[in-house]
């Protein structure tokens, strides 16, 4: 049982409210009580309680009612019920309405005690499988490549140790997967996982994120924050993207890595933190370090041991079991009737290059899933779901001329810049669409469009 857990305890007789209540309270719980129905209903709808234990024979409605209501409310509470008119018939009622037991009275408080306890222990432990399955089923690697054994022979080498972690990749690899496999296979698994995407936030909100703040520190703190390092403390800390922090945040990083400790913005004290830092980015570290955007001190503190993932075009081997991956995990999200994909919409996936990694193929999978009209899907489906780089190409990637000349850095930029061109203007310049459809975060979609030139106020101007 938690060491202090929140009960309801709901009855018409003011006697059993106080004398339940104070078991409850010598026990060491918090426990609220109410004398009818329609209250309790709008008291569980307003907090969260551990436990609801109501009587059944009340004016009014009654406790069998009040089970109704409180499923409908959609109140996920542990309840018990209890009477002293008790029958067979009864018991069996409320516990198909969602009991998950039933005392007659009079209880004693040794008896009440162990069925809430036990009541309690069950519901966490249906809570924590129910998060493990959910844990598993968003953050499951799925892979088939040698380049992606070798990635995760990598990570089984350096989870269990304390090492700061670097992880390279290009964006949508599927980074932040890596990252929490390395916190689940680490003595901190029992800890929090906690994630910043430094590229996501403005620039001027990073040191309140990583550090929180303290109330009226600065105009609008309304109330005490508390920031991503006490959040993961005695657990593991992902800073995506970290070569996107600015500058003047780097020295502050940098001071908590060195001596594990911190401060809130306005604080007037210091505070340990034990976190083990992993961090990711798609930036070249060592050029930025050469150009003075990137603290060549902290390069060296974070970048111990890297772990680069490579592109999905790189690992063409994984596309089928990644796709049939995503047909599960979506059709079951959706409540969809799982389908297959025919040989040749499979070579149709592998042939395309994957601009958008695995976050871009999950993407084209849910567009083919909406789109198929049978059990199985076939290429043709498949190429009605990919973004085409131009009118002609008909869906196929190995013809344009523009990507068969030039370095393989070239060729690829090329390629990007058609591929973003083309969904800008099939979603008629819309940024969070055409974000969407390409699986990219819209402040990367900009930032994207600016290293490979692509003026946007032009292009709007022209439509």
């Amino acid at each position: 049982m938690p060491a202090k857990a929140h009960i309801l305890v709901i009855d018409d007789d003011a006697n059993t409210l106080a004398s339940l209540a104070r078991a409850f309270r010598l026990a060491g719980h918090e426990a609220s009580v109410c004398d009818n129905a329609a209250r309790a209903v709008e008291l569980a709808k307003a907090e969260h309680f551990d436990l609801i234990l109501s009587d059944v024979v009340m004016p009014g409605r009654d406790g069998i009612a009040l089970l109704e209501d409180l499923k409908n409310a959609g109140v996920d509470s542990t309840i018990v019920m209890m009477s002293g008119q008790a029958s067979i018939e009864m018991a069996v009622k409320a516990t198909r309405l969602g009991a998950s037991d039933f005392l007659e009275k009079p209880i004693s408080t040794e008896k009440l005690l162990l069925t809430v306890e036990n009541a309690l222990h069950l519901k966490r432990l249906e809570t924590e499988n129910r998060d493990l399955k959910r844990r598993l089923g968003r953050h499951h690697i799925v892979w088939a490549s040698a380049a992606m054994r070798e990635v995760m022979a990598q990570v089984e080498h350096v989870a269990a140790s304390e090492t700061r972690v670097c992880i390279r990749g290009e964006t949508g690899t599927g980074k932040e997967l890596i990252a929490r496999t390395l916190h689940e296979k680490s003595a901190r698994r029992g800890g929090p996982f906690v994630s910043l995407n430094c590229a996501a936030i403005p620039a001027e909100l990073v040191e309140t994120e990583l550090f929180g703040h303290e109330k009226g520190s600065f105009t609008g703190a309304a109330g005490r924050h508390i920031g991503k390092f006490e959040q993961a403390h005695r657990g593991t800390l992902f800073l995506d993207e970290i070569g996107d922090m600015p500058i003047t945040m780097q020295a502050k990083l940098l001071r908590v890595l060195e001596e594990g400790e911190m401060e809130r913005i306005g604080g007037d004290k210091s505070i340990s933190v034990d976190v083990r830092i992993v961090v990711a980015t798609h930036r070249n570290l060592e050029e930025h370090v050469r150009q003075g955007t990137f603290r060549e001190d902290l390069y060296h503190r974070v970048f111990v041991f890297p772990i680069v993932v490579p592109p999905l075009r790189e690992r063409r081997e994984d596309i089928r079991a990644l796709a049939e991956h995503f047909v599960c995990q979506l059709s079951e999200q959706n409540n969809w009737k799982p389908k297959s994909f025919s040989p040749d919409a499979i070579a149709e996936l592998e042939h395309y290059p994957w601009p958008g990694n695995v976050r871009e193929l999950r993407n084209v999978v849910e567009r083919v899933l909406l789109l198929a009209g049978g059990d199985v899907v076939e290429a043709a489906t498949v190429a009605r779901a990919l973004p085409a780089p131009d009118q002609g190409t008909g869906g196929n990637f190995s013809r344009p001329a523009a990507f068969m000349t030039g370095a393989l850095g070239q060729r690829v930029e090329a390629f990007e810049r058609e591929t973003l061109l083309a969904e800008l203007k099939r979603n008629h310049n819309h940024m969070t669409n055409t974000a969407k459809a390409l699986g990219l975060e819209r402040s990367h979609l900009y930032k994207k469009c600016q290293q490979l030139g692509i003026d946007l106020r032009a292009i709007r101007s022209e439509t």
